[in-house]
């Protein structure tokens, strides 16, 4: 570990004395198939300083023997002690949005709504120090390194920024954007109230008495594995029948993203992370939702609806039932993973998340200009966006 790294290790980290030995390693995610490997980073993910489910081992896992199955993608992991104390999915990229750039970047996949690394409370700051020291020694032929869809606040954002201040390294913002999250201490009627005009929250309450009059409506909340397997079944069925399956886009129209999707979810239930709701009209869904619960977040992950019944709002409706998050107490804020501007949840989840990706320069110094000037002109052109 560089003489730097130590400046900014924190007392929160469980640590015996003398300070313990830090590292970046890069690992075969394969190597953490066994038990062991997998405990050793569930533990990470009880105590890392920011929650994201889908850098956890029941989820990150089926993604990559689903979605990488020539195995580009490496796990950097920060190692204290031989303890693992951060982690971030990584790859080689040599085009860059259409363009022929090489580069470093975080490894996501169009499902993973989040890519901030999972770093245990304390050591953010060395987690990137040694992350960016790792980037300089192995660069090859990338330009610099993309952290794509990384939390715009928090400890491990204001770690970055922190230590690029301190090496004066630079970097540059090249998409931001906003999306509704939940976060508030009112009960949930009151917080319906505030967020909802008078007029809307009527005209809910009359769908749902519509609705109530197709059937026996009925709603449901669980929290364990019970009926798992066919609770899947009818969510990937009702996602495919609606515009997502026209599109081509729904789960399960691709073997790949379905097995995916299964695996994750029993790793969530497994791992006690999984919250499933529905709507039912005479035992039939007509709405579900699926919510990675990650204390002390949640993230709304997947939603379907029956499009024969959008006159009544179905999936406005259960949404109204999953406000009931608020009560929950070892939960202090709830992602909805939605894309700016959703044209439903934006209406009842007031508060926002910012979300941003950052190009950071890597390399010796005339890399380090080179990507000055590619940056420069990335960010007087306006080029945002996801790849």
């Amino acid at each position: 570990m560089g003489s730097n790294a130590v400046l900014y290790l924190e007392p929160t980290w469980e640590v015996r004395s003398p300070a313990p030995r830090l590292r970046i390693v890069e690992r075969d995610w394969r190597s953490f198939e066994c038990p062991t490997e997998q405990a050793s980073w569930h533990a990470l993910s009880l105590r890392a300083s920011e929650p994201n489910p889908f850098l956890e081992s029941w989820c990150l896992l089926p993604a990559l023997r689903a979605l990488d199955p020539s195995d580009d993608v490496a796990l950097l992991c920060l190692e204290a002690d031989g303890q693992l104390a951060g982690l971030l999915p990584v790859h080689r990229e040599t085009s860059y949005y259409g363009h022929p750039v090489p580069h470093w970047r975080n490894w996501l996949h169009p499902n993973a709504f989040l890519g901030t690394p999972l770093v245990a409370r304390g050591l953010e700051r060395v987690f990137w120090l040694e992350l960016l020291a790792w980037m300089d020694e192995n660069a090859g032929g990338a330009l610099f390194l993309h952290v794509e869809r990384q939390a715009a606040d928090g400890p491990v954002a204001d770690a970055l920024l922190q230590v690029l201040e301190h090496m004066s390294r630079h970097s540059a913002t090249v998409m931001q954007e906003e999306r509704a999250m939940l976060r508030s201490d009112l009960a949930p009627d009151a917080y319906l109230e505030r967020a909802l005009s008078g007029k809307k929250r009527k005209e809910l309450r009359r769908q749902h008495r519509r609705l109530g009059e197709e059937g026996h409506l009925t709603s449901e909340c669980l929290r364990d594995a019970d009926g798992l397997d066919e609770w899947i079944d009818a969510f990937l069925q009702l996602e495919r029948a609606g515009w997502k399956g026209e599109a081509g886009s729904a789960l399960a129209c691709d073997g790949t993203t379905e097995t995916f999707f299964r695996d994750a979810l029993t790793g969530a239930a497994r791992n006690r992370r999984l919250e499933r709701r529905a709507l039912r009209l005479d035992g039939k869904p007509i709405a579900m939702l699926a919510t990675f619960m990650c204390p002390p977040a949640a993230f709304a992950f997947k939603t379907a609806f029956d499009e024969d019944y959008a006159r009544f709002s179905p999936g406005a409706l259960l949404q109204l039932e999953n406000i009931e998050v608020l009560k929950r107490l070892e939960i202090e804020w709830s992602d909805s993973c939605a894309a700016m501007n959703h044209p439903m949840i934006d209406q009842f989840w007031r508060e926002r998340r910012p979300i941003v990706s950052r190009n950071i320069a890597i390399g010796g110094a005339a890399r380090q200009l080179l990507f000055r000037l590619i940056a420069a002109v990335e960010t007087s052109s306006g080029s945002k966006g996801s790849k």
